[in-house]
């Protein structure tokens, strides 16, 4: 279709103005296509102020087949359950597309109130799904407000799937908006922290690389990737004898370790006195949970989970996360597995002034790593964290690597070290108990205190939650980790760790993406909420309430960004001032916010603010009741720092 016979619009007010130049169009006394209905869907054609000023003539603005029909093919091939999106006039057409060809089935549309909480949607689902959901950005103004969450994503390293809107060609670019939203090369402001991008200028170049994308975001370590939807390619009709086909989609196998490094560091864990074994993301699915339990359990060996995933289970005899230092400096065997940040492991920074790293393990420690990260390395942004020399590098994917190396290690286990492995499971067995007495002991402390401790706030939670199957669908450091201190995690979805890059406004769009994800399963999600990241995305909550996704929201409401406030304090005393004003741009107080207000604003269920401990469990069943529902709640908790 050609560029001129578009109506007027720009993102914002793009359903206003088709609404009434439809209806003008309805007026004109001019013989309907065959295909077009004898009134606008949306009601009565308002009467013009000026009818002199209706043309004689109008273009007549329907095609038989757009391009963005073929695209929803090739979208439904591929298999993705849902479309999360704020709606934009550069992918105007691939939305009609779905809504109607694709009957808002496989994938079904998502309405978002920003970009930035669509792309964390897709963080959250992709954790407890395995595989990215679709979300649409429109154009430059789209992607800016995406940036941050791609980049959490990127960081996560999580498939997201990123369709951007684009107007390419200049000379189809009627208004001032065209201009501004689009770009030469749209894809460049996000490339440093994607995985792969490309931007089609075929409908089979896009049926090629929409494949490909895919395969590319499951291949680990796995990441967002964008592919260009120009409008042009959307909006024109598909021209008659044009070749279409659907690709096939084969996934990549993960990558598993060589077969004779893999036997080297099976030699090296056997004959290890005290082996550690330290996790960040090596479960992304429950068989690398599973796995990782089994090769433990063949040594006896010590686990300490970094918890970007649930990759070992909370309770078990084994887990010495809560015992991290002492069990890392008493090492002299080291396996991080796809750890982000090796370095930060085996040292301790020293100092606040000049700051040196020491090490924290023996000059005898042997350290080994394997890692997906190896595969795959860009170097504008600094994720990679500081080098970290080891003395065996498996690159390759740590889960897909797990039950080759379980097998090297009972081939190598003779009786003896199984008899010196029981010994080891004991003493261990006895210091994990000690550790989780001393949370169990620590937990009542400021128990009837308001603002409510952050340790009651998590334990009245379970008490209520223990008997349902839930995903905690939130990370927990700002509650000072006391689900993973007292809550017993035993499957992969139970808890899906951070945001990967810390930036702020993650939680409450992942929360709902992982809640999306569990829905189907009869899953009960529950998100314990940080205030401050909150207010970043609030509009999350209608976007629940809208497509009816429970999820049970705890807002931990401290009233203030509390890590900032510990950073001013920290530079206040270093700079001998004080930390009496540390308050000062860093509280949300005066006014307080009403987390309550806002859910109810928004179509959900809200309660609070509980400010007396006592009421806690009581508002936790009201919400509970109304998420079994089927529906979205809030309980708003004004509680301590940490």
């Amino acid at each position: 279709m050609d560029r001129s016979s578009k109506l007027p619009s720009n993102r914002r007010r793009f359903l206003k103005n088709a609404t009434v130049g439809m209806a003008a169009l309805a007026a004109i006394p001019l013989p309907l296509a065959a295909n077009q209905e004898s009134a606008p869907r949306n009601g009565t054609a308002p009467i013009p102020p000026d009818e002199s000023a209706i043309p004689t003539n109008a273009e007549v603005l329907t095609i038989a087949r757009p391009g963005s029909d073929f695209m929803v093919d090739i979208i439904k091939s591929i298999g993705f359950e849902f479309l999360c999106a704020n709606p934009g006039n550069t992918f105007r057409s691939l939305h009609e597309s779905v809504i109607n060809y694709g009957e808002n089935r496989t994938p079904e549309f998502i309405t978002c109130c920003h970009e930035e909480q669509a792309v964390g949607m897709g963080h959250g689902y992709a954790k407890i799904e395995g595989k990215p959901l679709l979300v649409c950005v429109h154009g430059t103004v789209g992607l800016q407000h995406a940036a941050m969450a791609i980049y959490n994503a990127y960081c996560d390293r999580v498939p997201i799937y990123i369709l951007l809107g684009n107007i390419g060609d200049a000379a189809a670019r009627i208004e001032q908006i065209d201009w501004v939203h689009s770009a030469q090369d749209p894809a460049a402001m996000i490339r440093d922290f994607v995985k792969w991008d490309d931007q089609p200028v075929s409908l089979p170049h896009f049926a090629d690389s929409a494949a490909r994308a895919y395969k590319i975001a499951m291949t680990r370590p796995m990441m967002p990737v964008a592919l260009v939807a120009d409008d042009q390619l959307q909006e024109r009709a598909i021209p008659d004898g044009t070749d279409l086909t659907i690709p096939k989609l084969t996934l990549t196998t993960p990558p598993a370790g060589d077969s004779l490094a893999v036997i080297d560091l099976a030699r090296m864990l056997v004959a290890a006195e005290n082996p550690v074994f330290v996790v960040d993301r090596v479960a992304q699915t429950p068989d690398g949970l599973a796995h990782m339990v089994e090769l433990a359990e063949a040594l006896q060996a010590s686990v300490v989970d970094r918890n970007s995933r649930l990759n070992f289970p909370t309770h078990h005899f084994l887990n010495q996360t809560e015992h991290a230092g002492a069990t890392i400096a008493g090492a002299d065997v080291i396996v991080g597995l796809e750890l982000a940040d090796f370095w930060n492991t085996v040292h301790s920074v020293r100092g606040q002034l000049n700051p040196v790293g020491v090490p924290s393990v023996k000059a005898s420690t042997k350290l080994a790593s394997i890692s997906a990260a190896d595969l795959n390395m860009k170097n504008n942004y600094q994720d990679v964290q500081r080098y970290q020399a080891v003395d065996l590098a498996i690159a390759a994917d740590a889960e897909a690597t797990l039950p080759s190396l379980i097998e090297a290690v009972k081939r190598e286990t003779t009786d003896d070290r199984k008899r010196m492995f029981r010994d080891r499971g004991a003493k261990l067995a006895k210091i994990h108990e000690q550790a989780r007495q001393r949370a169990l002991d620590a937990a009542p402390l400021g128990w009837d205190a308001s603002p409510i401790s952050t340790a009651r706030l998590c334990a009245e939670l379970y008490a209520v939650i223990k008997d349902e199957d839930w995903s905690l669908v939130s990370a927990c450091q700002r509650v000072s980790r006391w689900p993973l201190r007292l809550w017993p995690f035993t499957k992969h979805y139970q808890y899906i760790g951070g945001e990967g890059a810390s930036g702020v406004g993650y939680q409450g769009p992942a929360s709902l993406g992982a809640a999306l994800a569990n829905r189907k399963h009869g899953r009960l999600s529950v998100s314990i909420q940080s205030d401050g990241d909150f207010m970043f995305a609030p509009s999350v909550l209608w976007t629940a309430a809208h497509h009816r996704i429970p999820l049970l929201i705890v807002m931990h409401n401290n009233r203030a960004y509390h890590q900032e406030i510990m950073q001013i304090q920290t530079m206040a005393n270093r700079h001998n001032r004080g930390v009496t004003r540390a308050s000062i741009g860093t509280v949300l107080d005066n006014p307080a916010i009403d987390f309550s207000k806002i859910a109810q604003g928004m179509g959900i269920y809200g309660a609070g603010p509980v400010l007396d401990p006592k009421d806690l469990g009581a508002a936790f069943r009201n919400a509970l009741s109304m998420v079994k529902r089927g529906e979205p709640a809030l309980v708003d908790v004004v509680t301590q720092g940490r």
